[in-house]
């Protein structure tokens, strides 16, 4: 099982990213895929879901208006678009793959807003 993000890098504020999260060793579409982050010195945070077929999705307050979960059942990736960063986004993000019964996360992409 595998589950690899990649797109994070530096950005100046008012900037985008979009960063992939690659599935592979499970039934991708029958999991709920979910992007959380964490800051140095605090606590991982939810930041959006969306369920197995991509009709729900929900989002921190932090970043709603601002970021879109999406997945692509055909090639097993999801994904997550931002828009409008801030320097209070930085932090390192992760995907998760979750069922009733089983969950799985990726290593974590850097995100770092500065200018």
């Amino acid at each position: 099982v595998q589950l690899v993000e990649s797109g994070g890098g530096l950005v100046q504020p008012g900037g985008s990213l979009r960063l992939p999260c690659a599935a592979s060793g499970f039934t991708f579409s029958t999991y709920a895929m979910s992007w959380y982050r964490q800051a140095p010195g605090r606590e991982r945070e939810l930041v959006a879901g969306i369920n197995r077929y991509g009709g729900s999705t929900n989002y921190a307050d932090s970043v709603k208006d601002r970021f879109t979960i999406t997945r692509d059942n055909f090639n097993n990736t999801a994904y997550l678009q931002m828009n409008s960063l801030k320097p209070e986004d930085t932090a390192v993000y992760f995907c998760r793959a979750s069922s009733w019964y089983d969950n799985y996360w990726g290593q974590g992409t850097q995100v770092t807003v500065a200018s």
